[in-house]
């Protein structure tokens, strides 16, 4: 039995090529182009308390994960405190302890929110601005 030969073996290759470059075109045009993470913009009160529910680094990664944890815990068990590592209480609270620090939604949450092309559902039930209503 004979061996079939590839008689497009360069039509492929060159089909395989233009491929690769199209599919990874968006990576090589957009390469060293990002634009830096926004600086957030903290209220008086926020400066003032010096400090969140947990460290900087991980109210930046895992923020949404807090507060689903807390939402979960509030609305299933019924659990309203929170206590961080170091021993200190919160309500668990969007609108009564984070908004409270961070009532500046566009130039707090929206900032990054947008840059990261976020688009969260937090407030099609909790109100913006809490302090507005009272």
């Amino acid at each position: 039995m004979a061996k079939r030969k590839m008689f497009n073996k360069g039509l492929i290759s060159a089909g395989l090529i233009v491929f690769v470059v199209v599919a990874t075109s968006p990576f090589w045009l957009n390469f060293g182009n990002a634009e830096a993470p926004p600086e957030v913009v903290l209220t008086a009160k926020a400066k003032a308390a010096g400090s969140c529910v947990r460290s900087l680094d991980y109210m930046k990664r895992y923020h949404m994960q807090l507060l689903n944890t807390w939402r979960t815990s509030v609305v299933r068990d019924g659990n309203t405190v929170y206590v961080n590592s170091e021993g200190k209480s919160y309500t668990m609270s969007l609108t009564k302890t984070c908004l409270d620090c961070h009532s500046n939604k566009a130039e707090f949450c929206d900032r990054c929110h947008n840059y990261a092309s976020v688009t969260p559902y937090c407030f099609d039930c909790h109100i913006e601005n809490p302090k507005e209503t009272q």
